[in-house]
């Protein structure tokens, strides 16, 4: 390509350079891996900084002797032929033990992060079990008694022990600006840990599944929040007491704020209780939650409704008649309506127990008010988009094994319209139970 054809090209070419360099000025990167908020990805930092630091050097060096080359030894008229070099000992040397060097530089600093970041977590460190399911985290902490869904409570300045396991297929957990992206694998437990810098507390962060693992991989969403010794102590001696509207709740509810070391044995195994139908009891201590307006705009769920044909129609204006103590009793038996209960694939600690926590089939709802996300954190959690995931799951989230409970709803699963099911009011009535679990 001639010079006079590259000019054509030249503004082009000085726009994208112009583009790029404008691209890389930005400061907001909010899912970075290049953060050093934990000490496992400041090993994996480090590690980085001195691949880079080594390889460019190595880029510079051979380029520079590549065009050192090149214009040395270009061919010019009437020059002596090319001398051949085969058979150099001294030079064949030289080229062999250079990149071994270079092979050292790079395998001695790499094999010890590794060392550092598969070694055993330090002792007094929170255990937590991270459990994979299509396509949502089930989150449990087995010294207190707690079992929640897709949102992670840590105490900033302690190091957290993760013990991975999946129910299904293959996931990975990571949280990229916490560093340690691990994979779940079947039939088997890996393990990971780190500590979030005493400074994070307050801060929230989004996890992701970087696993592929099916029609909704991209929907399997978690958030992690960081927050204070006290606060989540708080927050964990409430989420391990039974659900607010729950024959135990009045038992609990009084029961002060744990301290800051709490540790609570593990939950007892759910067993069958009376299913009352007192309305939801107030909770003298809701325990912490973090607070929902100080979330940052990048870690609430953006996902919209579906809209246009696709639209699930609700009437919003029922929502304020909502009566949770006749959702509670839909929650606990559907019979009359032809439908299997709630809770013969969920778990609301406190009531009528169909599953216990290892074969339910769904996130436990036992405090689902408390959390800001629903949908394996694709939605945000409020009224009325939690009306449209109890009426037609399926169709909001592709691959939900949540049934389409609402009456005359095309099920998008089985292909038909649902004949029976629950109508606009009753739905109403459970999302204002489900929402009074604080």
């Amino acid at each position: 390509m001639s010079f006079f054809r590259l000019r054509r090209f030249a503004p082009a070419l000085i726009v994208a350079a112009a583009a790029l360099t404008l691209a890389a000025c930005g400061d907001q990167y909010p899912n970075s891996t290049f953060t050093h908020f934990t000490d496992n990805n400041r090993i994996i930092g480090a590690l980085w900084d001195r691949l880079v630091f080594f390889g460019t050097i190595v880029f510079v060096f051979v380029e520079a002797l590549l065009i050192f080359t090149i214009i040395k030894f270009r061919k010019r008229p009437g020059g002596a032929p090319a001398r051949q070099i085969h058979g150099n000992a001294a030079l064949e040397i030289t080229w062999t033990v250079i990149p071994a060097l270079i092979l050292v530089m790079i395998a001695v600093p790499t094999v010890r992060a590794i060392y550092k970041t598969q070694a055993k977590a330090p002792d007094g460190s929170l255990k937590v079990e991270v459990i994979g399911h299509q396509w949502w985290w089930e989150f449990r902490y087995p010294e207190l008694g707690v079992v929640t869904a897709n949102e992670l409570y840590l105490p900033a300045g302690r190091t957290v022990n993760f013990q991975l396991n999946t129910r299904d297929v293959l996931h990975s957990f990571w949280t990229p600006q916490l560093g340690g992206k691990r994979d779940l694998i079947t039939n088997r437990t890996n393990w990971l840990w780190y500590t979030p810098d005493s400074s994070l507390a307050g801060q929230v962060f989004n996890g992701f599944c970087v696993e592929y693992c099916g029609s909704s991989h991209a929907n399997m969403r978690f958030r992690v929040y960081t927050v204070t010794a006290d606060q989540f102590a708080s927050w964990a001696k409430h989420q391990a007491a039974d659900a607010a509207g729950s024959p135990a709740a009045a038992a609990t509810a009084s029961v002060p704020v744990a301290a800051a070391s709490v540790a609570a044995k593990p939950a007892a195994p759910v067993v069958a209780a009376a299913n009352v139908t007192a309305a939801p009891a107030a909770v003298e201590d809701p325990g912490y939650v973090f607070p929902a307006d100080k979330m940052p705009a990048h870690t609430v769920p953006a996902t919209p409704l579906p809209s246009g044909d696709r639209a699930i129609a609700f009437d919003e204006s029922v929502l304020a008649q909502g009566s949770a103590t006749a959702g509670r009793e839909l929650i606990t038996n559907m019979a009359n309506l032809g439908k299997a209960p709630c809770l013969t694939c969920h778990v609301v600690k406190g009531e009528m127990a169909m599953v216990n926590n290892d074969n339910a089939r769904g996130p436990n709802l036992t405090h689902f008010g408390s959390r800001h996300t629903l949908g394996g954190g694709l939605f945000k959690s409020d009224a009325p988009t939690l009306a449209r995931w109890i009426k037609n799951a399926p169709h909001m989230k592709p691959g939900s094994i949540m049934p389409t409970l609402g009456a005359g709803e095309f099920n998008p699963v089985t292909k038909q319209k649902m004949a029976s099911g629950l109508d606009d009011r009753q739905i109403a009535d459970i999302v204002a139970y489900l929402m009074s679990l604080k």
